[in-house]
C-alpha cells in the first residue's frame, strides 16, 4: 500500500467509505467542523462558495440521514476543486482527524462478517478477511468479552447453544494500526416450541421454524407471542394485528406488558430477508376483563364465577387508562385554492384555511398557511413541509380548492391548472403520503375539501403501492364520485366540511373519532344531506390524537433547526417609525393574514402644529404580487379586501393587503409617501417620500417561485391496496345534485333545487368539462371536497422493516470501540 496522497484526484471521486468517515469527522466538530471550512474555502475565489451555498448546506440537518459537510464537499467538488486541495483546507482548519481520513488505510477489512438465525445445535461460522501492509491478528469479542481461542479470521463455535446468542464484533490488528469489523447478530432459535416444524439444514433459502401460539390472558397482565426463522443474514420480523402493522413490534418477541382489551385479535408476523417473505400462521389473542368483587358476607360460587371474576381479588378494575401517546413535534400544511385562472373561483377555502389555522395553533401545531398556488408553487410548499417533518412527527396536510379522483388517486388543482388538467398538471395526494411515510411520521393526516368526481380527460392508471403502515387517517368532505359543497352567501361562510370540523376539532379524542362525529353532524345538515357526507378511510391503530402532547424525540439541535425552518417562514419585518424632514413621524405596521398574505399599515404618530392635513400611504410594490391599486391604502381592513384579521388590526391607520408573497424574487421594496397641507401654504400638497427596504418577509424567504426538484414532490401516483371504512357510500346517479343548466351564466349551473331555496349550495369540483354529467358545471361559488381514498391491506405489502436490534448494535458498536481505543491509549 503507498502512503502517498493523490493530490490531483477530483474531491467528487473519493470513496464513499473514505467520504462517509470525513462527513463523520466534520459534522460533529464544531470550531472545526464543515462551516469553518466552508469560510476557509469561500476565502479562496477558484472556489466560489456563496452564503446561499452555506445555508443550503445548514439545511441538511432537517433531512433524514442529511449531513452538511457531504453537501459542501459535493459543491467543492462540482467546482474542481482536488483532493490536494481539500487536504491543504483541512490543515488550516486544524483538524487532525479530518487530514487523517484522507490518507490511504495502513489496514482494510475486505470481507465482514454477516448476522445469521440458527437453530440450537448447529454450527456457527462468522468470517472476516482483512488486508495490511504487514501480516494481520484478529480477535473476536461477544459485546465486551473476547472469546477465548478466536484469533482466526473465521469464528467457528459448534454446536451452538442458547448461551451463545448475542452480538459478536472482530477486531483486526496491523503493526500499530487496527480496525473493527461492524457489529454482527448471532440468534439462537430453540426448536423445543418449533410447535411441529421441522428443520434440517441452515443453507439454502429462509425457513420458519417456530409458529405463534394462540393466547388467552386478562387486562393488565403481559401478552407474549413469539415465532422466529433461520436464515443468513438475521431475517426482519413486523407482527400484524387484524391486518395492520403493529407499531414498533420489529421483534422475534411480540410482548405488551400491560395488555388491554384493545390488544386482542388475530395476530400474525411477516418475516422477511432481502430476497423472500413468509407469513406466520395467524392465532386468536383474548384479552378477558379483570372483574374483581368485594364480598361482604358469605355468598355461595361456582369454580368457574371464581375463574370469571379473577379469584376473588378484592379491588374494582373496572377501568384501564390508555398510556398517554406523544408526538415528537406537529407540523400542518394547509392550501387553499380559489382565485383560479382557467375556472370557476371559489370563495370558503380562505375562510376555511382560516379558521382551521388557528384551531391547530392551540394544539400546538407549526402551520405553514398558503392562499393560490401554483402547481410550481404547491410542489415546493410540499417539499419544505416534507422538510419539517422527521420520525414520531404528526404531520396534517389539509386542501380545499378544485380536484378530483381517478382510479382510487385523489388529484390537488393548482390555480394555474388549464382548461381541461390532467395528472401532470395536478398534485397527486398519495405521492405525498409516499414521502411523509419515508419520514418515519407518527401520524399523517389528511383533510381533503374537494369534489371527488372522476376526470375523464384523465386516463392515467399508475399502479405504484404505498407502504403499509399504522398511522394514516383520510377525512374527505365527501364520497367517492361525489361533489363538495360551500354555502353561497353575501358574506364570507365556510364550507360544509370545515362549518363542522372546526367545532369538534380540539376535541381530545382519537381523531377518528373526531372525524367520525363531524360525519353524523354533517349526516343532519338538510341542505345536503343525500347529496355530500363525509367519508373517513383510515389505518390508525392507535388511540393518537390532534391533542396530544409533544415530546421531542431527537437532540435539541436538530428540533431548534427544524424550528428555525419553520419561523423561517413567519418571520414579520418589525414596525418602525419614519420620521420626515417635515416633522412629521408615521408608524408603520405589518401583520400576517396567511403565511403568504402580509397586512401593511400606516397611522401618522405625529404632525406639526402647523399642518392642517397628514396622510401617509404606501406605493410602488414590485409587479410579482398580487396588489389592487385600487384596494390600497383603504380606511377600513375590509375595503382592502382583509375581513379575517380585521378586528385584530390598530384602528385609525390606512391598510394594503399584500398576497401572494410566494411569487416575490426580490427584497420587497416599496415607497412610503407622506402627503400633507400647510395653513401658510393655502393648503397646498406637499409631498415627501422614504423607500422601505423589509427584505423577504413570511413564505418569500422559501422561494416557493424556484424551479421545481421533481424527484422530491413525485408526478407519479400511487394506487390504494385495500378496503377502507367510511361512515356512507358513494351516492348512485339517483343521487346526484342536478343543476339548472343555463350555457350563458355557468355561475348559476350549481345552485340546489328549487325546494331547498332558503339555502344556496354550490358545488366545489374540479373544471367545467372534467365531469362526464352534463349537469356537472365548475361552481362560481363553492367549497373543496374530499380526496380519494387510501387503505390498507392484510395481505402482505412491499415494506421496508428494519433489521432486527439495529439500534443496539449502533449503540455497543459505539459505546464498545470507544472503551477499546481508550484501553489502547
Amino acid at each position: 500500500m503507498s502512503d502517498a496522497l493523490d493530490r490531483s484526484a477530483r474531491v467528487g471521486l473519493l470513496k464513499e467509505p473514505l467520504v462517509k468517515k470525513l462527513c463523520e469527522v466534520l459534522d460533529k466538530s464544531s470550531s472545526k467542523g464543515w462551516r469553518r471550512l466552508g469560510e476557509i474555502v469561500a476565502s479562496d475565489r477558484r472556489f466560489r462558495v456563496s452564503p446561499d451555498d452555506m445555508e443550503m448546506c445548514s439545511l441538511k440537518v432537517l433531512e433524514l440521514e442529511g449531513s452538511p459537510s457531504r453537501t459542501l464537499l459535493r459543491l467543492m467538488g462540482e467546482r474542481g476543486c482536488t483532493t490536494g486541495h481539500l487536504a491543504d483546507y483541512l490543515q488550516t482548519l486544524g483538524n487532525t482527524d479530518a487530514l487523517q481520513c484522507l490518507k490511504p488505510a495502513a489496514l482494510q477489512i475486505l470481507i465482514q462478517p454477516q448476522s445469521v438465525a440458527l437453530v440450537c445445535g448447529h454450527n456457527l461460522r462468522l468470517s472476516c478477511h482483512a488486508v495490511g501492509k504487514s501480516p494481520v491478528q484478529y480477535q473476536w469479542f461477544k459485546s465486551k468479552e473476547e472469546v477465548p481461542n478466536s484469533f482466526s479470521s473465521d469464528l467457528v463455535i459448534g454446536p451452538v447453544y442458547l448461551k451463545d446468542a448475542g452480538f459478536y464484533i472482530c477486531r483486526v490488528n496491523c503493526g500499530g494500526a487496527f480496525e473493527f469489523s461492524q457489529w454482527v447478530q448471532v440468534d439462537v432459535l430453540d426448536v423445543s416450541v418449533s410447535c411441529g416444524q421441522g428443520y434440517h439444514s441452515l443453507e439454502g433459502r429462509l425457513k420458519l421454524v417456530i409458529q405463534p401460539q394462540s393466547q388467552r390472558t386478562y387486562v393488565g397482565e403481559t401478552l407474549q407471542l413469539e415465532c422466529g426463522a433461520v436464515g443468513r443474514p438475521v431475517p426482519r420480523y413486523q407482527w400484524h394485528r387484524n391486518g395492520v402493522p403493529v407499531p414498533n413490534a420489529t421483534r422475534r418477541k411480540l410482548v405488551i406488558p400491560h395488555s388491554m382489551q384493545d390488544h386482542g385479535g388475530r395476530y400474525r408476523c411477516e418475516i422477511s430477508s432481502s430476497t423472500e417473505r413468509m407469513w406466520t400462521n395467524e392465532v386468536d389473542v383474548a384479552i378477558a376483563p379483570r372483574i374483581s368483587v368485594h364480598i361482604s358476607e358469605a355468598m355461595e360460587c361456582s369454580e368457574d364465577d371464581v375463574y370469571a371474576i379473577g379469584g376473588g381479588s378484592s379491588e374494582f378494575l373496572l377501568n384501564n387508562v390508555p398510556e398517554q401517546l406523544f408526538a415528537t413535534d406537529k407540523v400542518a400544511l394547509l392550501i387553499g385554492n380559489l382565485s383560479y385562472q382557467n375556472h370557476p373561483r371559489l370563495k370558503a377555502p380562505m375562510v376555511d384555511v382560516y379558521d382551521l389555522t388557528n384551531l391547530l395553533r392551540q394544539m400546538n401545531f407549526q402551520v405553514v398557511s398558503l392562499l393560490d398556488l401554483t402547481e410550481a408553487e404547491m410542489r415546493n410548499a410540499v417539499d419544505e413541509f416534507l422538510s419539517l417533518l422527521h420520525k414520531g412527527v404528526y404531520g396534517l396536510l389539509y386542501y380545499a380548492g378544485h380536484g378530483y379522483e381517478n382510479y382510487g388517486n385523489s388529484f390537488m388543482v393548482p390555480v394555474d391548472a388549464p382548461s381541461p388538467y390532467r395528472s401532470a398538471n395536478c398534485l397527486c395526494v398519495q405521492s405525498i403520503l409516499k414521502l411523509m411515510q419515508e419520514k418515519e411520521t407518527g401520524l399523517n393526516v389528511f383533510l381533503l375539501d374537494m369534489c371527488r368526481k372522476r376526470n375523464i380527460h384523465d386516463d392515467s392508471a399508475p399502479n405504484n403501492v404505498l407502504r403499509v403502515t399504522a398511522n394514516i387517517v383520510f377525512g374527505y368532505a365527501t364520497c367517492q364520485d361525489a361533489e363538495a359543497f360551500e354555502l353561497s352567501s353575501s358574506g364570507l361562510t365556510n364550507g360544509v366540511f370545515v362549518k363542522f370540523l372546526k367545532r369538534r376539532l380540539l376535541d381530545d379524542e382519537k381523531v377518528t373519532v373526531v372525524l367520525d362525529r363531524v360525519a353524523e353532524d354533517m349526516g343532519q345538515f338538510d341542505a345536503t344531506k343525500g347529496k355530500q357526507a363525509l367519508e373517513i378511510r383510515s389505518s390508525l391503530s392507535e388511540r393518537r390524537a390532534l391533542t396530544d402532547p409533544i415530546l421531542p424525540g431527537d437532540s435539541a439541535d436538530l428540533a431548534h433547526a427544524r424550528s428555525l425552518q419553520w419561523a423561517k417562514a413567519h418571520e414579520l419585518p418589525e414596525s418602525m417609525c419614519l420620521n420626515f424632514d417635515c416633522g412629521a413621524q408615521i408608524k408603520l405596521g405589518f401583520a400576517a393574514e396567511f403565511s403568504n398574505v402580509l397586512i401593511i399599515y400606516t397611522r401618522i404618530v405625529k404632525k406639526p402644529e402647523d399642518m392642517s392635513f397628514c396622510q401617509a400611504h404606501v406605493t410602488d410594490f414590485s409587479q410579482d404580487l398580487d396588489v389592487d391599486p385600487k384596494e390600497m391604502n383603504r380606511e377600513t381592513p375590509e375595503e382592502t379586501g382583509i375581513y379575517l384579521l380585521s378586528s385584530n388590526l390598530p384602528q385609525h391607520c390606512l391598510y394594503t393587503r399584500v398576497s401572494s408573497l410566494q411569487k416575490l424574487r426580490e427584497e420587497l421594496v416599496f415607497t412610503v409617501c407622506l402627503q400633507g397641507t400647510f395653513t401658510a401654504m393655502d393648503d397646498e400638497p406637499v409631498h415627501w417620500t422614504k423607500s422601505i427596504d423589509i427584505g423577504k418577509p413570511l413564505i418569500a424567504r422559501l422561494d416557493l417561485n424556484r424551479a421545481v426538484r421533481r424527484n422530491s414532490c413525485l408526478q407519479t401516483c400511487l394506487m390504494p391496496h385495500s378496503p377502507s371504512h367510511s361512515p356512507c357510500h358513494s351516492p348512485g346517479p339517483e343521487h346526484h345534485l342536478h343543476h339548472h343548466h343555463h350555457r350563458g351564466s355557468p355561475q348559476d349551473h350549481n345552485r340546489l333545487l328549487p325546494q331547498n331555496h332558503y339555502l344556496d349550495v354550490c358545488e366545489h369540483q374540479g373544471a367545467a368539462g372534467v365531469c362526464g354529467d352534463p349537469f356537472c358545471v365548475g361552481p362560481s361559488h363553492s367549497e373543496p371536497a374530499g380526496d380519494s381514498s387510501w387503505g390498507l391491506s392484510s395481505s402482505p405489502g412491499r415494506l421496508s422493516t428494519p433489521i432486527e436490534a439495529t439500534d443496539d448494535i449502533n449503540e455497543l458498536q459505539t459505546v464498545f470501540i470507544n472503551s477499546l481505543q481508550l484501553q489502547q491509549q
